[in-house]
């Protein structure tokens, strides 16, 4: 794949190929600190709280929707918010349980609401929604509570509430501290909360199961573990499927009857066969059907409405294995896919003139769709925190013999543009002159850059014959590794004429400069904001962000490509040779597809861990120190529309009404009392 995240900071920045173009007022306040006043629009903001912004996103162009069509949306809607209990027990075992025990204290307790301590419990409360758990959706870290284990025990008491033993103990102690940890030498299972495995299992009993598995033959292979949790029962290593009967039966079995009435208004024959083969997947858990589901889902281009919905990203596995439930169901934006198919119609094309070794480009690149689309309903891995851009499947011979499907999520874009500031921008850009290209070029050159990165990017290349799948062979280092080829194919056609050519840039030079000056300002300087002081780099968006700039940077160095800049004391980056930038980004993508295409583990890792890691802890000081006059949450998420069936005596949906939710915390406890379908423990 994969996904393309935009995150709320009130500045466009190059979030693995986005920015979020804002608007903001300066102002001065009484101790003459420069603040920020945002124009919400009342139509995307909801709420703060921590460092998390909550947005809403409309559904644009409903009432053109049949009646058909929009039963279809709401069953599929349905379907996905029926496995919302399954993200959670994924990301650590003991969620639920603390989940259900803080909403039935916020639900039931009586006392004083304006204390200091039960505000700071809400927040806590509201940050294990936002996260889908106790661990940060994006640093990973487990989340500290800015009240005491000895308030929580009184709430627990006066609400008649049960958390006992580690449940209780986890949320004060150190115990699990990373949700995800990639960093080996700390042991990868050992290391991370996630619950994907079992407590005695460690990095060395994965490699072993799976090599047994693995048929280098195989030309067709399944991705192994995507839908099991592996465990250690007396001795024996063996997985717990995901499925009907198995783990996560109860939650999977509802899924499956929502699923089974999307069938029956389904839009065409093939998306009805797609239905049809998932139900299969989820009633046996056999990754051959996953596999045969994917082709059919990817072949179907037809219809207006199209959905994502199983166990698909394997971030949250520390050894890649394991996918994460989510769900999207999209609808069709019918002018701009029109406008963006163009890029897909071209594919051939940029694998074709690709810097990349011949080796390992594709002679045929197949059924590349890409479409903007606009959000109907999200869960799961998607949800509260979204991506804008998904390409899948991830199978890599799905991809070369079938095709695959991009889309940019355009709603959810425009709902990030109406909720922001520039303030930031104005601190971090090294000139005025940077400031224009990038407002008067930057959201056209992001839009172009994540066309370009989940339509060419994750379509592009092949593997040598015989080479295992990235996950078995790059191990830890391959989402961070997939992730930064895709960028690099974005970033090396920007300023290409042929953009200008196909009638979708305005300026191959303007668009270039404004996506080259945005993507190194944030690979070394503006996503540290996201990082505590004295922390590596280990989300592996960020890891591959840092990688492609640091990369750039030192390799330039003898012609000054990239030059650092102290001005006024303060650090900027600025790019001074664009022209041989791009070289410098054709020739590390070069280098990361031969890494992928051979299997390269030590050259990936090297990679990684020399420029992707790491943090300069002074410049890390200083850009903490010149952020922190800005106020407004870092990161953002959403609230869901919620779709209102009418239904006649008989039961029949009569129309399906679109409505908003008042407050994140509403639709949090509505979800909870709707979408309860696992117990607390799995």
């Amino acid at each position: 794949m994969k996904k393309v995240f935009l995150f709320g900071l009130a500045i466009s920045l190059f979030l693995n190929s986005c920015k979020n173009k804002t608007e903001t007022t300066d102002l001065k306040d009484s101790n003459n600190k420069e603040t920020e006043v945002k124009k919400e629009n009342e139509s995307s903001f909801v709420e703060e709280f921590a460092d998390i912004k909550i947005l809403r996103y409309e559904i644009p162009q409903w009432e053109m929707l049949s009646l058909k069509q929009q039963k279809l949306v709401y069953y599929l809607t349905q379907a996905g918010l029926s496995g919302r209990d399954i993200m959670y027990d994924q990301n650590y075992r003991y969620n639920l349980t603390i989940r259900r025990a803080l909403e039935n204290i916020y639900t039931n307790y009586k006392g004083d609401k304006k204390s200091k301590d039960w505000i700071a419990f809400n927040t806590y409360l509201k940050q294990i929604w936002f996260a889908n758990g106790i661990h940060h959706h994006y640093s990973n870290d487990k989340f500290k509570p800015s009240f005491s284990k000895e308030y929580l025990t009184q709430l627990l008491k006066e609400t008649n509430t049960t958390l006992t033993g580690d449940a209780l103990e986890v949320i004060f102690n150190d115990k699990d501290t990373k949700k995800v940890n990639l960093n080996a030498e700390k042991g990868l299972i050992k290391g991370s909360a996630v619950n994907m495995y079992g407590v005695n299992i460690t990095a060395k009993d994965v490699d072993n199961f799976y090599a047994k598995l693995t048929d280098s033959k195989d030309k067709t292979p399944v991705e192994l573990g995507l839908n099991s949790q592996l465990v250690k029962v007396d001795g024996i290593i063996k997985e717990r499927t995901y499925k009907s009967g198995g783990l996560y039966g109860k939650a999977i079995d509802k899924i499956i009857f929502w699923l089974e009435k999307a069938k029956t208004v389904a839009e065409n024959e093939k998306q009805a066969k797609a239905f049809e083969t998932l139900i299969a997947y989820y009633k046996t858990g056999d990754l051959e059907k996953w596999n045969d589901y994917n082709v059919l889902w990817a072949t179907n281009t037809h219809g207006d409405i199209d959905y994502i919905n199983g166990f698909v990203e394997v971030y949250n596995d520390p050894k890649g294995y394991r996918g994460s439930y989510e769900s999207i169901i999209e609808i069709k934006d019918f002018e701009m896919s029109k406008k963006m198919a163009i890029v897909a119609e071209s594919a051939q094309w940029f694998e074709d003139n690709s810097p990349i070794m011949k080796a390992h480009k594709k002679e045929n690149v197949v059924g590349v769709s890409y479409k903007t689309v606009n959000v109907a309903g999200e869960a799961g891995d998607s949800s509260p925190s979204t991506p804008i851009g998904v390409n899948l499947p991830n199978n890599n011979w799905i991809r070369e013999q079938h095709g695959s499907k991009s889309v940019s999520l355009g709603n959810i874009i425009d709902a990030y543009s109406k909720s922001g500031g520039n303030g930031r921008l104005k601190e971090f850009a090294f000139s005025d002159e940077e400031v224009r290209l990038e407002e008067e070029f930057g959201g056209l050159a992001d839009k172009l850059h994540t066309a370009l990165h989940e339509v060419i990017g994750h379509a592009s290349g092949k593997l040598n014959p015989g080479i295992g799948q990235p996950k078995e062979t790059l191990k830890n280092y391959a989402s961070t590794l997939e992730e930064a080829r895709a960028d690099l194919v974005g970033l090396y056609y920007l300023p290409n004429e042929k953009l200008v050519e196909m009638g979708i840039s305005p300026s191959a030079k303007n668009i270039g400069i404004a996506a080259y000056d945005g993507y190194i300002r944030n690979g070394l300087v503006t996503q540290l904001i996201r990082l505590e002081l004295g922390s590596d780099i280990e989300e592996a968006h960020m890891r591959n962000r840092q990688l492609v700039a640091a990369w750039a940077f030192e390799k330039g160095k003898k012609d000054n490509v990239i030059e650092k800049v102290i001005k006024n004391s303060k650090t900027y980056f600025v790019v001074r040779d664009y022209k041989k930038l791009q070289e410098l980004f054709g020739e590390l993508l070069r280098e990361i597809q031969r890494i992928k295409s051979e299997g390269d583990f030590e050259a990936g890792k090297n990679l990684v861990e020399n420029y992707g890691v790491k943090v300069d802890q002074e410049l890390h000081k200083e850009i903490l120190n010149r952020n922190s006059k800005f106020k407004g949450a870092p990161y953002s998420g959403f609230v869901n529309p919620v779709l209102v069936a009418n239904k006649d005596k008989d039961g029949n949906i009569t129309s399906v009404k679109v409505t908003q939710p008042k407050a994140f915390t509403e639709q949090m406890l509505d979800y909870a009392k709707r979408y309860t379908t696992l117990p607390n423990i799995n």
